[in-house]
């Protein structure tokens, strides 16, 4: 018996030794392998546990300590600065982390070397914008940018979105009390619902919203697809969502006029160079996805809005005062793009909320063969994770980066530095509907109404979105 537990004793540091190295020797020997003869070598850096990676770290540093820019700064500090690259295994595959400016601009440049893949595309459709690459990418962010960038079609969001969104205003000044996080989401999605696919409110556009909640949580889980998880919630949910807006195309389909009302009929009025239009499935994967993206962002982004300038009394009075000032002007008619465009002290709390709020934290893509930056080695198969929220939150981008600054935007950003939509011919295009929709809810907001913070003090949480606790509990009145 003695004997038995004496081996078992020996062979517990022996297993975790195997453990620490696995993933080393799995995806870091061959590496070195395929690349001796070279100067070049991968960039520093641990791979983790089997199959985990480094999750469990990445996990302690957002969901336990929730202090999420340590788990990049714990990396620097354990292998230095060195060119801003650190090799490790997350989201699960081998990666490499790039978190300075002069690396992504590499990445973004090199887009055939580095071409865009979520971990988990299955869930944003594998015909999606974000996901297809060459022609097909470029027909459909034409269309799209067309759709919503071009500036009649800016006029026509500005009139769309402004009566739902004032009257939701009316409606949480007579509640007296919210929870910015939950009303900005409905009036958004209602909002979004109407520009894509011209869904009105009621219980089919809440029972998507749902949906949609459960594909966000999936995003970025580990595909572990069995019940009771994430992934698998985030298939089913997928899975529903689809079907509603088949039935939607379908109907499309069956009416003899073509009109081109929303981003549905634009998508099916897609065409090639010989003519041909985009299929069914990929007019609904695009759907999926532009709904999830234009959702997300500006919904958090509104919150984060309400939160900040509860925080920042000064730059609420100055975006009063411009606001204001164009109210008056317009004598009770609301304001047209052309309005927002000439806001220059309100495009500067956009440009400040969209940096605080690192909607996207990071972006991900797939290396298709070895390539040298500086000396290192990034290998083919491998992904490269851009981690985008840590260019924002690092004081060597951003004097004071987690001060709330509308000011600093008098100045030129470092180059690269703010990426809060992405970089290269990837950006996203619906960067500009986000932006004109943040600029009008702080119109009105500032012009009409006043809010205090019920919890001033409230912890953030940062998975799956960053967000206070309480997700900005607010007492609400007119002016």
């Amino acid at each position: 018996m003695g004997a038995w537990l004496g081996c078992i004793l020996g062979l517990i540091p022996l297993l975790g030794w195997c453990l620490w190295w696995w993933n080393e020797i799995r995806y870091v020997w061959p590496v070195k392998r395929r690349c001796s003869g070279t100067n070049a070598k991968l960039p520093p850096g641990h791979m983790g546990f089997p199959f985990f990676g480094e999750l469990f770290t990445f996990l302690w540093y957002y969901k336990i300590l929730r202090r999420p820019d340590e788990f990049i700064n714990s990396k620097r500090k354990k292998y230095g600065d060195g060119v801003g690259m650190y090799r490790t295994h997350l989201f699960g595959s081998p990666s490499i982390i790039a978190c300075v400016p002069s690396v992504n601009k590499f990445v973004f440049r090199a887009e055939d070397t580095f071409i865009a893949q979520w971990p988990n595309v299955d869930i944003m459709g594998t015909n999606s914008l974000g996901t297809v690459h060459g022609k097909a990418h470029d027909r459909l962010r034409s269309s799209v940018l067309n759709a919503v960038n071009r500036p009649d079609a800016l006029r026509r969001i500005a009139a769309l979105v402004q009566p739902r969104l004032v009257a939701a205003l009316e409606l949480w000044a007579q509640k007296g009390r919210i929870v910015a996080f939950h009303e900005t989401k409905k009036v958004t999605f209602e909002n979004i619902g109407k520009l894509f696919v011209s869904f009105e409110p009621g219980p089919q556009l809440e029972k998507i919203d749902g949906l949609f909640h459960d594909l966000l949580k999936g995003m970025r889980a580990q595909r572990l697809n069995f019940p009771g998880t994430a992934y698998r919630c985030a298939l089913q949910a997928r899975k529903k969502v689809e079907a509603i807006f088949r039935v939607e195309l379908e109907e499309r389909k069956s009416r003899s006029e073509e009109t081109v009302t929303d981003l549905m009929d634009e998508l099916r009025q897609i065409k090639d160079e010989e003519g041909r239009k985009l299929s069914d499935q990929e007019v609904l994967d695009n759907i999926v996805s532009f709904v999830f993206a234009g959702y997300e962002s500006t919904s958090l982004a509104s919150m984060w809005a309400i939160y900040y300038l509860a925080k920042s009394p000064n730059v609420l009075k100055k975006l009063r005062e411009e606001n204001t000032s164009v109210s008056q002007n317009k004598k009770g008619e609301f304001i047209t793009s052309e309005d927002i465009s000439n806001m220059k002290y309100t495009k500067k709390v956009v440009e400040e909320t969209l940096r605080m709020a690192n909607i996207s934290h990071f972006l991900f893509r797939l290396v298709t063969k070895d390539i040298e930056y500086k000396g290192y080695r990034i290998p083919k198969g491998w992904k490269v994770i851009l981690w985008l929220r840590y260019l924002h939150t690092n004081p060597e981008n951003f004097d004071d980066p987690m001060c709330f600054n509308p000011e600093r935007w008098n100045d030129s950003v470092k180059p690269e530095a703010y990426q809060v939509f992405g970089g290269g011919s990837r950006t996203c295009p619906g960067n500009m509907l986000a932006r004109i929709q943040l600029a009008i809810l702080l119109h009105h907001l500032s012009v009409g109404y006043k809010w205090e913070l019920i919890n001033s003090d409230a912890d953030f949480v940062y998975l799956p979105h960053p967000a206070p606790v309480d997700e900005v509990e607010v007492s609400f009145s007119k002016l």
